[in-house]
């Protein structure tokens, strides 16, 4: 259960770690109990918690839902419904990934700074719809998850450009690229969700005893990565690699035509999404726990792994 393509090629390169090849798309999948058990993508290149009638083509979280609530099924059509919830508990590891196209779309349809206190009930709706999806899974016998946090959304090309082309004095805003700053009103708002979903996470840990929940925080490792570029061999952490606008972050990759000579030196792929230099490198940092530690809590994806 992916929102966008970052958290996809995160969840691939995890994928690859456990020994799986790439987990194919839900509509891909034939319905033989061969395939579905080696691991399926759920995800798409951009979904939300919440439904979006204004944009079709996103997918909701309750829609990922009924894709895997269709795949338990299948599973218990071919396996019978004891084999299969036991496949389910002891074999199955859910990747969840949301909340990042929320505040995209909300930040770009309006200003963080107006927001306030809406920002906060957002949070906290969004948090609320992911408790109802862990605890759904759970009820299916799903009973381990990681889950990722949100990146530093302020940093990213699209708002980075537009804030500092919208300031003279640099006040309300932080963060030095280049002579560039952040969007901190807009990473506050990020962290305060993150806050949220950990403390959730938590809390649901205690209720659900048997069951293996770990949050994964993507900001940290983001911002020591935008901070100290030299020292993880990136030379670009303000302009996409590819794109088109304001400094290559208002419109997205398009076609690969429309990209960088070097992907590997820039620590954004496109408008919103860092590069695939980034994304392995805090794979591996969440698998393992070396070279970043602490991404994931209270335990790395490996030693999550390792108990199934």
């Amino acid at each position: 259960m992916i929102s966008s393509i970052t958290f996809y090629i995160l969840a691939v390169d995890v994928a690859k770690k456990i020994g799986l090849s790439y987990p194919i798309p839900f509509y891909s999948q034939n319905g033989s109990s061969e395939v579905l058990v080696r691991g399926i993508n759920l995800g798409s290149t951009g979904a939300t918690i919440l439904s979006n009638p204004t944009n079709p083509l996103l997918q909701s979280l309750n829609q990922q839902l009924r894709q895997a609530f269709e795949i338990f099924q299948l599973l218990q059509l071919e396996l019978g419904q004891e084999t299969a919830n036991e496949f389910i508990q002891n074999s199955t590891l859910f990747y969840i990934s949301f909340g990042k196209d929320e505040y995209i779309n909300l930040f770009r349809s309006k200003s963080a700074k107006g927001l306030g206190s809406d920002a906060e009930k957002l949070s906290r709706i969004l948090v609320d719809q992911m408790t109802n999806a862990i605890e759904y899974l759970y009820d299916s016998n799903v009973r381990k998850f990681v889950f990722m946090g949100i990146l530093p959304l302020g940093c990213a090309p699209r708002f980075l450009h537009a804030t500092n082309d919208s300031i003279s004095d640099g006040s309300d805003v932080g963060g030095d690229r280049d002579g560039l700053v952040c969007a901190d009103d807009i990473n506050n708002f990020v962290l305060e969700y993150n806050a949220f979903l950990e403390q959730r996470i938590v809390r649901l840990s205690m209720k659900l005893s048997d069951a293996q929940l770990i949050f994964c925080d993507f900001y940290r490792p983001m911002m020591e990565i935008i901070n100290n570029p030299n020292t993880y061999g990136f030379k670009n952490v303000k302009n996409a690699c590819c794109g088109e606008g304001m400094d290559i972050g208002l419109r997205g990759c398009m076609s690969m035509t429309m990209a960088c000579q070097d992907p590997s030196t820039y620590v954004w792929w496109d408008q919103f999404n860092p590069g695939h230099a980034v994304n392995s490198l805090i794979a591996d940092s969440a698998w393992s726990g070396e070279q970043m530690p602490d991404i994931c809590r209270p335990n790395t994806v490996q030693n999550l792994v390792s108990s199934m």
